[in-house]
C-alpha cells in the first residue's frame, strides 16, 4: 500500500512534467526534418507497404483487408518495441537530469509512452481510413479495443520498468533485448495471421504466453472481423500487467537511489 500511495503522490506532482516532456520530445524529433510531422504518417505507411510486399509477392499470402491487417500489427508492436527497448538505457540517456534533481525514474518511461502512444494513435487513424476505404463492417465489438489497449499499456509499462532497473546494472542487456524482441516480433503475427498459420496446440500456447500476439489478434478480430476478443486471456494479461507494473514500480522505488552511483 505504501508503494501505491507513493505512486499516487508522485503522479500528482509530476503529471505536468510528463505531458510537457512528451510534447517536447515529439517536437525535438521533427525539429530538423523537412517533412516535419508527416514522418509520423509516412513511417507506418512505408512499413505497411514493405510487409505487404513480403506477404503478397514473396510468400503469396494475404488476409482480408490486408493493409489494415498489417497496420494494426505494426501499430501495437511499434509502441511495445520502442518503449521496452528505449527503457533499457533510459536512465543513462537522462544522466544529466537524474544526477541533478530527484525524479521518480519510471516517469521517464511514462514520457516515452506518451510519445510512442501518440504515434500509435496516428497509425490507428490510418487503420480507420483503410477500414472506410474497404467498407469494413463495424459492430459493437470495436469497443473492446480500449480494453485491449489498456492491457498493452500495463504490460508494456511493467516490462519496461524492469528493463529500466536491470539496464542500469547490466550493460549488455540492450543487446540481449534486441535479440529477444526480434524473436517476439516473428512470434506475434505482425504480417501474417497466427490463427490461420499456427496449428494447435501451439496456437493456444503462443497466444496465451505472448500478450502482444494476443493483443494484435484480438484487435484484428474486433476491428476487422466483427468478432469478440479472447476475453478470459485478455483479462488475465490485464491483471498480470497491473501486477507487473506494481512490482516494477516497487523495485524502482527500492533501488533508484543507487542508480546515480552506478551510472
Amino acid at each position: 500500500m505504501e508503494t501505491i500511495r507513493h505512486f499516487k503522490k508522485d503522479m500528482q506532482s509530476y503529471k505536468n512534467y510528463i505531458m510537457y516532456s512528451g510534447k517536447s520530445g515529439l517536437k525535438a524529433e521533427i525539429a530538423n526534418s523537412h517533412l516535419s510531422w508527416l514522418w509520423w504518417v509516412l513511417d507506418p505507411l512505408l512499413f505497411m507497404l514493405v510487409y505487404s510486399f513480403i506477404a503478397l509477392i514473396v510468400f503469396k499470402k494475404s488476409e482480408p483487408y490486408f493493409p489494415a491487417f498489417v497496420f494494426i500489427g505494426l501499430s501495437i508492436w511499434t509502441f511495445f518495441e520502442r518503449t521496452v527497448k528505449g527503457s533499457v538505457k533510459i536512465v543513462r540517456s537522462n544522466k544529466d537530469i537524474v544526477s541533478k534533481v530527484y525524479l521518480p525514474k519510471y516517469i521517464l518511461i511514462l514520457v516515452r509512452m506518451i510519445m510512442n502512444g501518440f504515434k500509435m494513435l496516428i497509425s490507428f487513424s490510418l487503420v480507420l481510413v483503410v477500414m472506410v476505404l474497404y467498407r469494413v463492417p463495424v459492430t459493437w465489438n470495436v469497443l473492446y479495443m480500449f480494453l485491449i489497449l489498456l492491457m498493452v499499456f500495463f504490460v508494456t509499462f511493467g516490462i519496461s520498468a524492469f528493463m529500466l532497473h536491470f539496464g542500469v546494472f547490466v550493460e549488455d542487456l540492450f543487446n540481449v533485448m534486441n535479440v529477444v524482441l526480434k524473436l517476439i516480433f516473428y512470434m506475434s503475427g505482425i504480417f501474417y495471421s497466427i490463427t490461420n498459420n499456427v496449428p494447435q496446440p501451439y496456437l493456444s500456447i503462443l497466444l496465451k504466453l505472448n500478450p502482444i500476439a494476443l493483443a494484435i489478434s484480438d484487435m484484428r478480430n474486433v476491428l476487422l472481423y466483427s468478432q469478440g476478443p479472447d476475453l478470459i486471456a485478455l483479462l488475465v494479461w490485464l491483471f498480470g500487467g497491473i501486477v507487473l507494473s506494481y512490482l516494477g514500480i516497487y523495485v524502482i522505488y527500492k533501488y533508484e537511489n543507487s542508480y546515480v552511483k552506478v551510472i
